[in-house]
């Protein structure tokens, strides 16, 4: 009976993942580009990416070899997530993993995917400076920035905020964006650079130099009102600044884009006639998943795990697909016998994952801070 149990709860979980997959879109609209294999909480991936060759116009003369540059970020599985319950009938379990849905495996899945699908929509806070569409401050206030501390202190206009934190900001003399990395009054705070999360080493935050009284802006620090006549148009902002300003380049142009909506917003779409559903999708596993159309590249993934609410403004995430790395795993599978002096037992299952954004590919996400 020991054997026939562990196999029905090696059977639940097993249950458990595969209709995990079928129910949330985070492999969808993650990678899982990763070296090595999830086995417990703190598991440690590597993340490789390589810089492109250039193509260099050939004249005959000795040619100079390139060195490809290796990039190698960490992943860290630093979620853990588990379920303990009793049965009394391990038939009625396994009669159940047999058929799953509208019971216990099902719900148990439904949970697991709802946890995740959340946790991917946390990643909005990940992505570049200057990749935001919401309502900036950029009125006539103006701000001194220290070179290498990145202390600033702005002048008159729009009080500095806790909702300047993690949001990018601009100054002229600057040829890119920053991140502000912390306020201290509502005149004061801190930049630092955008791309340094990686960089534990680096000694000042910030490589911008002085900056004296200039005219700047804040990106998306409160929300945006978006109805049907105007919702298209943000979207397309959104995919514009994915595709890179001339000055930055944009994501690759091959792999898929996704973008994540609530409901309320999802609907203005359908009331503008802007979606373009794709016939060879319509019965696909990933409609079963939110999945409602494309939008000038995106494909549309309605969903309530979208951080926010209409009330604070919802963070609407946008994303090539290599923007999120991903890996989860369910790691242990056990049962115990109850101490109820019944014939049941009680399973225990843990499943651990974790997500990574390497400073390279945070220009793979976008984020449109809306409200309707």
């Amino acid at each position: 009976m020991n054997d026939y149990a562990t196999k029905v709860a090696e059977g639940f979980s097993t249950k458990v993942i595969e209709l995990f997959f079928d129910k949330s879109f985070a492999m969808d609209v993650t990678n899982q580009d990763y070296e090595g294999e999830v086995k417990d909480k703190l598991t440690k991936l590597n993340i490789l990416t390589f810089g492109s060759i250039a193509w260099e116009n050939y004249t005959g003369a000795d040619m100079t070899a390139d060195e490809p540059q290796e990039s190698v970020g960490l992943l860290e599985t630093d979620v853990e997530k588990s379920y303990y319950f009793k049965i009394l009938s391990i038939d009625q379990l396994h009669s159940w993993i047999k058929n799953p849905e509208g019971n216990l495996v099902g719900n148990t899945a439904k949970g697991l995917a709802k946890l995740i699908d959340t946790y991917i929509c946390t990643f909005y806070t990940d992505v570049a400076a200057g990749n935001r569409i919401g309502t900036d401050a950029d009125d006539a206030t103006t701000i001194t920035i220290t070179t290498q501390t990145g202390a600033f202190v702005v002048a008159g206009g729009t009080p500095v905020a806790s909702t300047w934190v993690g949001r990018g900001i601009k100054a002229v003399g600057h040829d890119k964006w920053y991140r502000v990395k912390s306020v201290s009054s509502t005149t004061e705070g801190v930049v630092e650079d955008d791309e340094d999360d990686q960089v534990a080493s680096k000694t000042y935050p910030y490589d911008g130099g002085a900056i004296t009284g200039a005219s700047y802006v804040v990106e998306a620090i409160s929300k945006l009102q978006v109805s049907k006549t105007t919702i298209y148009d943000y979207i397309v902002d959104m995919g514009t600044k994915l595709d890179g300003d001339g000055t930055v380049d944009g994501v690759p142009d091959d792999g898929e884009r996704y973008l994540l909506l609530p409901g309320k917003i999802a609907g203005l779409l359908k009331k503008a006639d802007t979606l373009i559903m794709n016939p060879g999708m319509d019965n696909s596993d990933i409609v079963r998943r939110g999945y409602i159309g494309d939008v000038d590249g995106f494909h549309v993934i309605k969903t309530n795990r979208v951080a926010g609410n209409n009330t604070t403004g919802y963070h609407c995430l946008g994303m090539h697909k290599s923007f999120i790395t991903f890996a989860m795993a369910m790691t242990k599978s056990e049962i115990e016998q109850t101490i109820t002096g019944n014939f049941g037992k009680a399973y225990k299952g843990l499943a651990v994952y974790g997500g990574k954004v390497l400073d390279e590919r945070r220009k793979a996400g976008v984020e449109g801070f809306f409200y309707v």
